[in-house]
């Protein structure tokens, strides 16, 4: 049987990380095994779609390098890709649940249920409902659809024995039915609940592995007594621990946790996301962090996803990012890098403006970061606490920058070549070296104790604002 995988987010805006690594890993399990990766988008609840969503998934996606082989905006044969274009599916199937006895009827009043949940408060217990409705006879039943008298479809639980669920990476799991409440399949407004459009769109898609969060493996059993009703061949189910954000809380776009845009905006390369993403929760065989799309897709392997979760760490997306930064070709750099470059640049030629971006590739983690970087270049400098302690250090650095002066207003052509001499000059005329010989002239140009190549960062600066800083 061929895999095919399938994501389904939701479309209430940009994808969150945490939501991204869950496609990463569907992508990677359908295209190991030479699948399908479909995309379905999850819209019952109508009151949280945003719109323009969908659009933002494909881009995202895109940007990703995933193909999507069947969805929304390229449907294949088990389309529509979209659930609240599918609700008559959805209603022929929660039908055929209530004739075979799995299913039933429920006419309870929001009123009826808020009492019960009153009751389940005062004995300090969590709501369930109670069922009642699965005793209605056939003539009380008959008898409130004449009427049009608006109901649900709940799904008729076992209340007795375990239903067993088995992951991929948390093995034979138990779920005992006494917990499982008589959900609700098909609501009063015709829309399908989350848990039954997943199911039954999986069967008739086609869909042979299901990827999704530890958190609703409790939930799988529910899943697992659809699929016995109905008679299909369950999926291979693959949980994942959460992804946990800095502060240790589980990812989520209502946190106002990143999103995958405002990586993308801030300057972070698609590629290095997925590889940074990837690692969260999955180990490679062998030793290697740095993996192209195509390496992921051959060395990607589900039984070596981890059970424990995972913490998002920006530092560690910053060095996957910086990775990337320094392969980069130096043309297509530069195109890159130019769309988050911000300075007035109207005083200065092409070359100037190219050659100051380049000396900075390998030291940015991502593209936002060049303006921080190159400030200096533009505005006045302004020394920090540990910039003026080091040109107090030691009485020589005075002398040094004197010498440095002297040498840099007796240049006649200001070049790389000709400023690299003096660095020479001065190092021979004072004896100096390291720390002294750089350092001291670094500072007093740029107010940074760090940077790219000293003589060319002092190029970029140019000659008179050196001399006036001086």
């Amino acid at each position: 049987m061929k895999t095919r995988t399938r994501f389904a987010p939701s479309p209430t805006g940009f994808m969150h990380i945490g939501n991204l690594r869950t496609a990463i890993f569907e992508y990677l399990v359908a295209k190991r095994n030479g699948g399908d990766f479909l995309l379905r988008i999850e819209d019952t609840d109508q009151t949280r779609k945003v719109d323009g969503a969908i659009e933002f998934i494909y881009k995202t996606l895109e940007l990703c390098d995933f193909k999507i082989d069947e969805g929304p905006m390229n449907e294949g044969e088990c389309g529509p890709y979209i659930q609240s274009e599918r609700k008559d599916i959805y209603k022929k199937y929660a039908l055929e649940l209530v004739e075979k006895g799995h299913a039933y009827y429920c006419f309870c009043t929001e009123e009826e249920l808020d009492a019960m949940r009153e009751r389940a408060n005062l004995r300090k217990k969590p709501f369930m409902y109670d069922g009642r409705c699965s005793k209605l006879s056939k003539e009380r039943i008959e008898e409130n659809l004449k009427n049009n008298v608006p109901y649900v479809i709940r799904q008729k639980m076992p209340k007795m024995g375990e239903t067993i669920v088995l992951d991929v990476v948390y093995g034979r799991v138990k779920i005992d039915n006494s917990i499982l409440e008589d959900q609700i399949l098909l609501k009063s407004d015709g829309f399908p609940t989350y848990n039954f459009a997943n199911v039954v769109d999986d069967h008739l898609m086609g869909i042979t592995h299901v990827i999704r969060g530890k958190e609703y493996l409790d939930q799988t059993a529910k899943y697992n007594l659809l699929y016995d009703a109905f008679g299909w061949e369950k999926p291979t189910y693959i949980h994942v621990a959460m992804v946990l954000g800095e502060d240790g809380n589980k990812l989520s776009k209502r946190n106002g946790d990143a999103s995958f845009m405002d990586l993308y905006n801030e300057g972070y390369l698609p590629p290095a996301i997925v590889n940074y993403l990837v690692l969260l929760g999955w180990s490679p065989e062998i030793n290697q962090e740095v993996f192209s799309m195509d390496e992921l897709i051959k060395n990607f392997d589900e039984k070596r996803i981890s059970k424990s979760s995972s913490q998002y760490d920006v530092k560690k997306l910053q060095w996957f990012n910086a990775q990337y930064i320094k392969n980069m070709e130096d043309q297509k750099y530069l195109e890159w890098i130019k769309k988050y470059f911000h300075h007035d640049v109207a005083d200065k030629n092409e070359d100037w403006v190219d050659h100051l971006l380049l000396i900075y590739k390998s030291h940015l983690s991502y593209g936002e970061q060049i303006n921080e970087e190159t400030k200096s270049f533009f505005e006045d400098i302004e020394m920090n606490e540990e910039c003026k302690v080091f040109m107090e250090s030691d009485p020589i650095i005075k002398d040094i920058l004197m010498a440095y002066k002297e040498e840099f207003i007796n240049i006649s052509s200001w070049s790389v070549d000709a400023i690299s001499k003096v660095i020479l000059r001065v190092k021979e005329k004072l004896n100096v070296k390291g720390k002294l010989l750089y350092m001291p002239i670094r500072i007093a140009s740029s107010g940074l104790m760090h940077g790219p190549e000293l003589a060319d960062t002092l190029y970029l600066i140019g000659q008179d604002k050196i001399i006036s800083r001086l």
